[in-house]
């Protein structure tokens, strides 16, 4: 409330500031509009505090150990003998909006290696990370999608805090905090773009990061005049091919991150000009070299490749994770039977975030409007059809 009264005040407040505080708290943005009119009128800038039932720490931890199964969690509380346990729906709700708060769930935690490591560059600098994240369970985390720009492909649906993302994350910021090269590569749909926007929205400068888009086979000049585009020189890169490199390398000199997204489009010669500009002892930029092939590309060029920091492989999900990272990625997954995950994956899914995100945005459109929906084989053939063909 304190943030949004300050735009308010200063006459930057827009309806998308209201809509990203809604979502990241669970209410709809008439009731936010409420809260920014009582604050003015009383002075209280707190949000008030909602009235109802409540996740314990002590059963977020057992939500934990049933690996983010609801219908799970409900069985075990029941035979708990409890003093009042939630119908589902009311524990269905809490826990979605829970989530969507921001509470990380822990899946298999591990325990805290104890003694002396090495510095830590997210630690460094300064990352917001989620308390727990570092132990290698697993962590589910919704972004704030307006204000990290993480693309989503389906109303509802959320980033998901996984090994790969957090893989990524910690790639990220140590190419930006040592000016390193990266790659980051694996096969299309398994979620690279994704973990890549999420790791780059979570730099401490992320006006920093610059991105750099090129066509297919550019030519040096080509890219030369893509990278100053990028680097905001703009007319200022001189005509002479020398000395507009050194305008390059002088713009480079800055602490930044340039993002170069579909690397394997790049031929030999533009891959050259990149090591040679990242050869020059002043370059102090990150580079992100992405795709799917992007590695391959890389290693036709031996002395770009030897500068590469980081080989990030984005893998497909594994099947015994598929469920549980589809239940975090939407309501919807969370009452579909294990089984029936399973024999989608199998058909069609394969691991393949892409395609999980399409069939979720085929499901989400087939109930919409309806109350009492459910997700049941018939309708998962049906999706999967649209995508597929007949099985």
């Amino acid at each position: 409330m304190r943030r949004l009264l300050e735009r308010q005040q200063a006459g930057e407040l827009a309806t998308r500031h209201v809509r990203a505080v809604a979502e990241t708290v669970g209410v709809s943005e008439r009731t936010v509009w409420r809260w920014l009119e009582q604050a003015k009128a009383t002075g209280q800038v707190e949000a008030p505090v909602r009235q109802g039932y409540a996740v314990s720490d002590e059963v977020w931890a057992l939500l934990g150990e049933v690996g983010g199964n609801v219908a799970e969690l409900r069985r075990r509380l029941a035979a708990a003998g409890g003093a009042s346990v939630p119908s589902a729906s009311t524990l269905h709700r809490v826990i979605r909006r829970d989530r969507r708060a921001g509470r990380a769930l822990l899946v298999g935690r591990e325990p805290v290696v104890a003694g002396p490591s090495r510095p830590d560059p997210l630690h460094e600098l300064g990352l917001n990370v989620v308390a727990g994240q570092g132990t290698g369970g697993q962590v589910f985390l919704r972004e704030q999608k307006h204000l990290a720009q993480v693309p989503v492909l389906v109303p509802g649906a959320q980033v998901v805090h996984t090994s790969a993302v957090r893989s990524v994350l910690r790639t990220v910021a140590h190419a930006a905090a040592v000016g390193a090269v990266v790659c980051l590569y694996g096969d299309a749909g398994q979620g690279k773009t994704v973990a890549l926007q999420y790791a780059l929205s979570q730099l401490p400068h992320p006006a920093r990061v610059r991105r750099v888009h090129v066509g297919v086979h550019p030519t040096v000049p080509e890219l030369r005049r893509v990278l100053a585009d990028a680097l905001e020189l703009g007319r200022r890169l001189p005509r002479g091919a020398g000395e507009a490199d050194l305008t390059l390398v002088n713009a480079l000199r800055q602490p930044r991150v340039l993002v170069l997204d579909e690397a394997q489009r790049l031929p030999g010669p533009a891959l050259e000009f990149l090591r040679g500009l990242w050869d020059h002892p002043d370059t102090d930029t990150a580079l992100v070299l992405a795709g799917a092939g992007s590695e391959r590309a890389l290693r036709r060029v031996p002395a770009l490749a030897s500068r590469v920091l980081t080989w990030e492989l984005v893998p497909r999900l594994s099947q015994r994770e598929v469920a549980t990272v589809m239940a975090a990625f939407h309501p919807l997954w969370e009452e579909v039977s294990e089984d029936d995950v399973v024999w989608v994956d199998e058909h069609v899914g394969h691991g393949n975030f892409r395609t999980w995100a399409k069939l979720t945005s085929h499901l989400t459109a087939e109930i919409y409007g309806k109350s009492r929906a459910v997700v049941d084989r018939r309708m998962l053939e049906r999706a999967c059809a649209r995508l597929m063909g007949p099985l």
